[in-house]
This record gives C-alpha cells, structure tokens and sequence, in this order.
C-alpha cells in the first residue's frame, strides 16, 4: 500500500474538524515511527496553515502508569501550539471529541538545550517548572490505537493549563493527587516520569536533533503524565494538587 503522509494527515484533521473519530490507521497498513512522525509534520504544517503557532512539546508515555493504560511500551513526542493554552480553570473547546486529563510537570526553557544533553544539561537549561493538566483527545475510535497511530496524531495534544510555578530543586519529590470531580484518582510523584521529569526532555533534544530542529529558549516541555488519565465528560471538573513540602498548588480543568 502506498504511503501518503499528506493525504493521512488530512484525513485525521478532517476528522477533528468534523468531531468523527477514526479507525486506527495500522488496522488498515504498517506504519513505522519514522511514517508516523511524517504523518505528525503533515498535520502540523495544516495546524501552521491554519494561524496556529508552535509554542513547545510533549512527552508521551514518560511513566509506567500511561504505558500500561494505553498499552504503549515505548515514549513519543508532539508538537504544543498557542491554540492549546488555556488558563486555570478554563472548560475545554466544545471540539474535542473524547478528552482525557493527566497532571504533568511542564519545564520552560531559558536556552537552547544541546544535542547531547544529560539531565544535569536541562535542568541548567529549564528556567521555571510549573504544575500542569494536559488534555489529550485521541482521534481514534474508542481510544484504542497503537503507538504509531498516536504519534501521527501529534500524541493526541489537545490543550494543556499551566498552574503556579514549583520548586526545581527537587522535581522528582514533589507529591501529585488528581482528582475527578471531587474524587481522588491517582497518587504519584515527579519521579513517575522516567525517575525525573527532566530525563524525557533529553530524550526530546535527541530526537529534535536527529529531525533538524532543537528545543529553543521560551519553549514549553509537557514532560508526561503522572497517573492514569481520566475521562473528561460534560460537566466535570478535573484537578491535581502538586505538593512541595508544606506548599500545595492546585490546578483544574472543566468541560
């Protein structure tokens, strides 16, 4: 079967566009990473076409928890752009189609990262982290996918809510429970991405690297989900209290 990467990144905004979730694109052909990351620049370049700009990246599938979940077994990335922000406490656009919430710790760089960067490279190169929800809306229907269906999705990146800014000393410490309309979740740490939640980011510099680009001063990092994602339904309110210490941050979501 031919490959296509155009017409297969058309075809899964035309989806989004028309709220119509699709079959995955493997019960149809192989894709390898590499055509599904291509597929992935197609549907940026009709994001980019659209008014929409580049603003960061995510991480997929950083921690055990989202592996397991989505039956994954290695990361991806996905471009963020300005069109995904929304503040805290914001409802999500009445456009997504089957959303779901995962607290995250994102980093905002304050430099270039190098191509062979270590943990100790990005923490040099982060200028603040902050407490996150990202929203991811999967395309696909009843969010079953494999991983390259995902990647050509742009890792299913739908909006994400920075809260308060935390503490970089010490990421991989710092207590996180999300909460689904009142109702404890999931429990986890910062250490549930990777072991540190800087440590995916490197994995980020090399794969930018080996594509030609590079992770930039004043891009944002969504450095994975902490715990199981949760189902937004209308009328939810999904929230995740980040813990430092005697220091609590909450932020929230609603649809």
């Amino acid at each position: 079967m031919d490959f296509d990467s155009d017409g297969l990144a058309a075809r899964i905004v035309r989806a989004r566009a028309e709220r119509r979730p699709l079959r995955p694109l493997t019960d149809e052909r192989t894709l390898s990473m590499e055509q599904a990351y291509a597929v992935q620049d197609g549907v940026t370049r009709l994001r980019l076409a659209s008014g929409q700009q580049i603003i960061g990246w995510k991480l997929g599938y950083t921690s055990l928890a989202m592996r397991e979940q989505m039956g994954v077994s290695e990361m991806n990335a996905g471009p963020l752009t300005d069109a995904m922000s929304l503040r805290d406490g914001a409802t999500v656009p009445a456009t997504l189609v089957q959303p779901l919430v995962e607290p995250e710790i994102a980093l905002i760089l304050g430099r270039t990262m190098p191509v062979n960067a270590g943990l100790a490279d990005v923490l040099a190169a982060t200028e603040r982290a902050y407490a996150c929800l990202e929203v991811v809306d999967p395309i696909w229907q009843d969010r079953r996918f494999r991983i390259e269906d995902n990647t050509a999705d742009g890792s299913s990146a739908a909006c994400f809510v920075l809260g308060a800014p935390l503490d970089l000393a010490d990421l991989p410490s710092i207590a996180v429970t999300m909460s689904h309309n009142g109702e404890v979740t999931g429990q986890a740490t910062g250490a549930a991405a990777g072991g540190h939640p800087a440590a995916g980011v490197a994995w980020l510099a090399g794969l930018l690297a080996g594509r030609g680009e590079a992770l930039e001063p004043g891009d944002i990092v969504l450095t994975g989900g902490l715990t199981h994602a949760v189902p937004l339904e209308p009328g939810d309110e999904i929230a995740a209290t980040f813990e430092e210490g005697a220091r609590a941050v909450r932020v929230s979501v609603r649809r």
